[in-house]
């Protein structure tokens, strides 16, 4: 079978591959709002693959959505937690630019970027209203098959 090497990175790989996500963050943010809105909310949709986070007004008007991959993040790092946070640092630039004041959090899905994109939001100075669980839970489950004759 041969020998199995280890691709390691160097640090200035690893440093332009960073400085490479942090500029996709920090790109600028082109948001078209028909009034003016004080509140709003975030929908974090955190999957095994990716992390979603949708921004809407109270009626639930889409203004704005980011994800791990529209930044930069490829294969299994987007389902990492620190995209995630690069994921809501984003989304904060996005409810800073569109002037909202007050927001509320629906989670939805179990992967590992729930709780960092939760702080990340939390540290932008945002004020958050309410934070609610929405993932779906199976209470009975589906109707089984019937039974076999033979």
């Amino acid at each position: 079978m041969g020998k199995k090497r280890i691709v390691t990175k160097t640090e200035e790989e690893l440093l332009r591959e960073r400085e490479k996500v942090e500029a996709e963050v920090k790109k600028e943010i082109k948001l078209e709002v028909p009034q003016k809105v004080k509140e709003g909310r975030v929908y974090v949709s955190s999957s095994y693959n990716n992390t979603i986070i949708t921004l809407t007004d109270s009626k639930g008007n889409v203004l704005h959505w980011v994800s791990a991959g529209s930044i930069g993040f490829k294969g299994t790092k987007k389902a990492t937690p620190f995209a995630a946070s690069k994921v809501a640092e984003a989304m904060g630039q996005a409810i800073r630019k569109l002037g909202l004041e007050k927001i509320s959090i629906f989670i939805k899905g179990i992967g590992s970027g729930r709780e960092s994109a939760i702080r990340s939001l939390a540290t932008r100075g945002i004020e958050i209203g309410s934070i609610t669980d929405i993932t779906p839970v199976p209470h009975n489950g589906c109707r089984p098959p019937k039974i076999r004759r033979v």
